[in-house]
């Protein structure tokens, strides 16, 4: 019997497999209806409700403004403004003109598929990635917890196959899982575009950007379910790498912003891993330092920048890949399976 088909059955018939997959797309379905009922299709009935609400609110305006500049003009008479309640001069109290309460302000919201859409890739990779995590973790920790592996080395002695075929048979179930519910998500907000917004103005280039975004989407969530797959095989238990997430994120994480903010450390944001999957998913993710003014010839203070760019994040997550993926399998080869 083929050990990765054997893998691959084992993987699907797992229950926490199951119940994860099944909660990861539950909470994109709710991602999807929430779009769809938090949107509406802008008509001409929502076009005239929006004049008549900026009418409306001009005219408003006006008699706040009206009765602003009576009261200054009765205290200023009475001799009982006090100081600063008042401008010097009344008349400089008067309302904003027409064409200042632009109607627009007062439009539902819409669903733009071009304008909109790439922003709800990065929910799409980042349950995805989580689902890939865990799930990775659970299928090579409890292996190791309940004694299965040992009992498979038995039949398959060769310890360094026997873990890249599990590797190989979790990431082809979570591709065949990922990419269906990838398709699902662009087909989804396609129709919620359609019924709720408005699909005008896409063109070839921005579908293949949309397509490259998902696809980075897609191989983050391989790259953490590898290495939470690595480094459940490295402790030896499920609980090695949810731990080293938590720690990761927590202490390395949090804690190190706080320092660094604390430290007044420029660009304190390029310490922290968040920032580098960003980048990654949205190919640039550009850092300001306001304390470091740079005034141009206009007067203008502009914030000194540092851009991090996907091309920065791959070269992390290749390396930081590379090392736990490494070191899980030279521990597998190293260490005695008891």
């Amino acid at each position: 019997m083929s050990l990765y088909r054997t893998e691959l059955r084992r993987l699907g018939k797992r229950r926490f497999t199951r119940w994860a997959a099944l909660l990861g797309l539950l909470v994109l379905l709710a991602v999807v209806v929430g779009g769809f009922f938090t949107n509406e299709k802008l008509d001409a009935a929502a076009l005239a409700k929006a004049e008549r609400a900026a009418e409306q609110q001009w005219q408003q305006d006006v008699r706040n403004s009206e009765q602003f500049r009576a009261e200054c003009e009765k205290a200023k008479n009475g001799g009982t403004a006090e100081r600063g309640q008042f401008p010097e001069d009344c008349a400089v109290i008067a309302p904003p003109p027409r064409e200042a309460i632009e109607a627009e302000w007062f439009l539902p919201s819409t669903f733009n598929f071009r304008e909109n859409f790439g922003f709800t890739l990065l929910p799409l990779a980042a349950i995805l990635a989580l689902v890939g995590f865990i799930v990775g973790a659970s299928f090579v920790g409890a292996e190791w917890n309940t004694g299965g592996m040992m009992n498979l080395l038995l039949w398959r002695p060769k310890r360094l196959t026997v873990l890249l075929t599990k590797l190989a048979a979790l990431l082809t179930g979570l591709l065949a899982v990922a990419l269906p519910a990838t398709a699902l998500w662009f087909g989804s907000f396609w129709l919620v575009a359609t019924l709720r917004g408005t699909t005008e103005k896409m063109t070839s280039g921005a579908w293949q950007s949309f397509a490259l975004t998902g696809l980075r989407g897609l191989v983050l969530a391989l790259v953490t379910a590898t290495i939470g797959f690595a480094l459940a095989s490295l402790g030896r238990h499920t609980a090695m790498a949810l731990g080293g997430a938590i720690a990761v994120m927590v202490v390395g994480q949090f804690g190190l912003g706080i320092l660094l903010e604390m430290a007044g450390a420029r660009f304190a944001e390029a310490w922290l891993l968040p920032t580098y999957a960003l980048a990654f998913m949205q190919k640039k993710v550009t850092l300001e330092n306001w304390d470091a003014c740079q005034a141009t010839y206009f007067g203008e203070c502009k914030p000194e920048t540092l851009d991090i760019t996907w091309q920065q994040s791959s070269v992390l997550l290749a390396v930081g890949l590379t090392v736990i993926l490494g070191a899980a399998l030279w521990a597998m080869r190293r260490r005695d399976i008891s």
